[in-house]
């Protein structure tokens, strides 16, 4: 009984650790801002195809100094942007985009993209984005 009652424990245990990061995963709002939407053009330098969002880099040249600045896009998740017609091999390093969405509320040269444009064939993308209608309170 003692040894059932152990192994009982244990099983909750695990369970509950392995749920913990699904209930740590943000919301859109808490981390990007639907009021301040930023449209960049660059050059792609990393893709990360994980779950829970695929996230890709671009280098961004400012008009004003010349000056490149990384800036990193969260999209959806895989499945969700597979059922909108993306391939791992949709978006590789050096492709030219452009790319619309809405900054972090912190500041920091982060975006929830909404849609990629592949600057060589002007193919518009959506992104699986968890922001819905940006236009919507």
């Amino acid at each position: 009984m003692k040894r059932t009652m152990i192994a009982l424990a244990a099983t909750v245990v695990a369970l509950l650790a392995v749920g913990v990061p699904v209930f740590a995963h943000h919301s859109f709002s808490a981390e990007f801002d639907s009021k301040q939407q930023v449209e960049l053009q660059g050059f792609v330098t990393k893709v990360e195809w994980t779950n829970p969002h695929v996230w890709f880099y671009i280098n961004v040249k400012d008009p004003e100094t010349g000056r490149m600045t990384n800036w990193g896009f969260e999209m959806g998740p895989p499945h969700g942007l597979q059922a909108q017609g993306w391939q791992r091999e949709t978006m590789k390093l050096g492709d030219e985009v452009r790319v619309n969405g809405s900054r972090a509320k912190n500041g920091s040269n982060k975006v929830n993209a909404r849609n990629v444009i592949l600057v060589k064939t002007g193919k518009k993308m959506g992104t699986a984005s968890s922001e819905g209608d940006p236009n919507q309170q």
